[in-house]
């Protein structure tokens, strides 16, 4: 389960959570270790404890027996967590895209890729594509020797033929602990795209509910009264603006929803109204949305669209499915497109229509708007979801449309709205089509997966810069005395994508994290920031399905492994001042491991 929820102004406690942690972190690393707190019953709970890694990419040695350690505690929570900064690892502009015929070697953890040109064409050789395993799909890398042509996966075990010529291209290979590989398709799609051809479509609640006042300080003396649709409007003006000077030749355009539909699209035009019987079929509001598109840039047609936007003005119902629907429908044409969503209520009209009693997830027709997710996932459109503080417009539902698209969801007020919608615009599909697929050796698991085994696979959709998903692992019981044999456990992600210039990849990284015994574990050794982004993820999703208080258990055990570094870090410094004062006073003092 990875989900990723930017919640502005919320009062929940993931909220809190979030605003303490430094939400950084490096392409791919980990903190791991088996789960002592609300274990699974297929997890292992004796000791001793696993450690797979350590949280700093640049220790690559195992730890020794902590037992004889100082400066230790014994975790409290499950820090089993593997972080994946995806908007990094699809970049391919950042000094990483090269031309698919060079190979050049990687001889540091971070740095290029290897790359390999891929052949579309039947009857592939050598490296022209990954040596797959046939029983798990694990990808051969040059970790993992392999003698006489038979190649034994270091994930399932099965053993397997590899051709000569594969195994002398991966014999040259530098050995290490870090593989990464880039396979490139050498034929393209015919339909480039270049990034100012995306399209951004506003789509705008002018429900009666919007006229709900807010008061706003407007300077030291004066104070005034704004309402929820006048800080949209303000704040679209702000960014069609700012479009206009940074991308002239982006093209902007605008869907209204109240009793009814009205896609203004960039304004030219007069707006195409979808009312009564058109709010409840799917295939004509798609069909309506996708002919009435939107062909100019905001250059030509940034005047018409704010005056579009100072006309609106509240009343009526909310058709907020039937909207949202024909947004994407009208953003489709053109991949890497964003549609952002501001509205403040419940759908009550039409196609998604939510039930008046609240309830974890209450639309009519559960499965619209995951129709609706997959129809933008498949067009390369994110969704991002604006609601305002205080207000139900059920964020698990249409939550889910930001959650599966790589957009944002955003509880913003009157003052933040305008920061938040311009930071929405920003966001630039940096890679559309992502899969990512993780495995790790057979005996771990993925908690909160439907399946739990070693491998993991998740259709990631469309993917922006600072993307950055998190997965909690376990080991079963019945492997754990095979896993403390071991010096070293393996982990492959492989991330298949399509950029922005539709260039079509494969990225396939395999680490070798080491293995200890110890039971206790080094507080210097633990990431915060990966746990803190984990945490902050899980409870998000958590609460997205109405598991309020699971949601809680997992906060307070962040907080409790919080407190336990926190108080540790009092009493060893407190302990170093204490045998500093014992030696130069001659006296020999024997330290004793402080156990929490």
């Amino acid at each position: 389960m990875f989900h990723l929820y930017r919640l502005v102004g919320s009062k929940s406690p993931v909220q809190h959570l979030c605003r303490f942690l430094h939400f950084q972190a490096s392409s791919l690393h980990s903190v791991l270790l088996p789960s002592l707190l609300q274990s699974p019953p297929e997890v292992s709970t004796i000791q001793p404890f696993l450690c797979l890694a350590l949280a700093s990419p640049s220790h690559h040695a195992a730890l020794s027996t902590a037992d004889s350690q100082e400066g230790g505690i014994v975790p409290r929570t499950n820090v089993n967590v593997i972080s994946l900064n995806i908007g990094k690892l699809v970049d391919m502009s950042q000094g990483q895209r090269t031309h698919p015929e060079t190979r050049t070697q990687k001889h540091t953890p971070f740095a290029k890729p290897l790359l390999v040109s891929l052949s579309a064409a039947a009857g592939l050789e050598n490296m022209q594509s990954p040596v797959i395993c046939e029983k798990c799909s694990a990808a051969l890398s040059c970790l993992i020797p392999v003698p006489r042509n038979v190649w034994t996966c270091e994930f399932c075990g099965c053993e397997q033929s590899v051709s000569s010529g594969d195994r002398r291209a991966r014999a040259g290979q530098r050995a290490g602990t870090r593989s990464d590989d880039l396979y490139l398709l050498t034929e393209n799609d015919d339909d480039y795209q270049n990034v100012e051809d995306a399209m951004v479509v506003f789509c705008v609640d002018i429900s009666g509910s919007m006229s709900v006042t807010t008061e706003v300080t407007l300077s030291s003396t004066s104070k005034a009264y704004i309402s929820r649709l006048e800080s949209i409007q303000d704040a679209i003006q702000k960014v069609l603006s700012s479009l206009l000077e940074q991308s002239p030749r982006r093209r902007v355009a605008l869907v209204t929803f109240n009793n009814e539909v009205e896609i203004y699209g960039n304004g030219i035009r007069a707006p195409l109204v979808l009312r009564d019987w058109a709010l409840i079929d799917y295939e004509h509001i798609w069909q309506q949305g996708v002919s009435y598109g939107a062909s100019h840039c905001i250059a030509e047609t940034c005047d018409q669209l704010k005056q579009a936007v100072n006309d609106l003005r509240e009343q009526g119902a909310t058709s907020l499915g039937p909207a949202v629907l024909a947004s994407v429908a009208v953003a489709s044409r053109y991949p890497g497109s964003k549609v952002i969503l501001c509205t403040d209520g419940r759908a009550n009209i039409g196609l998604g229509k939510m039930e008046d009693t609240p309830s974890v997830s209450s639309s009519i027709d559960p499965y619209f708007y995951k129709r609706v997710a997959q129809q933008a996932v498949d067009s390369g459109v994110i969704i991002s979801v604006m609601t305002f503080e205080g207000t139900d417009c059920s964020l698990a539902d249409i939550g889910r449309l930001a959650d599966s698209t790589g957009g944002r969801v955003n509880i913003v007020s009157v003052n933040t709205v305008a920061t938040e919608i311009q930071l929405a615009s920003m966001d630039n599909v940096l890679a559309t089509n992502v899969t990512a697929t993780l495995l790790a050796a057979k005996g771990v698991y993925f908690p909160y997966e439907r399946e739990r085994n070693h491998k993991l696979v998740r259709e990631i959709g469309n993917v922006t810069s600072g993307l950055e998903i998190t997965f909690q692992f376990a080991v079963k019981s019945k492997y754990m005395d095979v896993f403390l044999r071991r010096k070293v456990l393996p982990f492959q992600l492989q991330l298949t994508f399509k950029t922005r210039e539709q260039q079509k990849c494969i990225r396939i990284l395999t680490e070798q994290r080491p293995v200890t015994s110890g039971r206790w574990l080094s507080t210097t050794s633990l990431n915060m920031v990966v746990l803190g982004v984990h945490c902050a993820q899980l409870c998000a999703s958590l609460t997205m399905e109405g598991r309020v208080e699971e949601a809680q258990r997992h906060l307070n055990a962040q907080q409790d492994l919080h407190d336990q570094i926190r108080y540790h870090g009092t009493f060893y410094s407190h302990f170093k001042l204490k045998s500093r004062s014992g030696d130069e006073d001659g006296g020999a003092r024997t330290p004793r491991k402080l156990k929490i």
